[in-house]
């Protein structure tokens, strides 16, 4: 399993385990926008082009 890979799984698997009331709280500010754990989600599963910058800072900060 590649580092990308394996960031993704810890994320789903955190994002899997938060209540959903949690889930639309702010976690992360990428390019000086706000995200929320569920627009992460969205653009993680989709691999997007921003979804690497999100695994990336998250990962740095700890979150995952």
């Amino acid at each position: 399993m590649n580092a990308e890979n394996n960031l993704k799984s810890r994320f789903i698997s955190i994002y899997s385990n938060l209540p959903i009331d949690l889930r639309s709280e702010i976690i992360i500010i990428v390019n000086n926008t706000p995200l929320t754990w569920n627009i992460a989600y969205n653009e993680i599963i989709n691999d997007t082009k921003l979804s690497k910058e999100i695994l990336k800072e998250l990962n740095e900060k700890g979150i995952i």
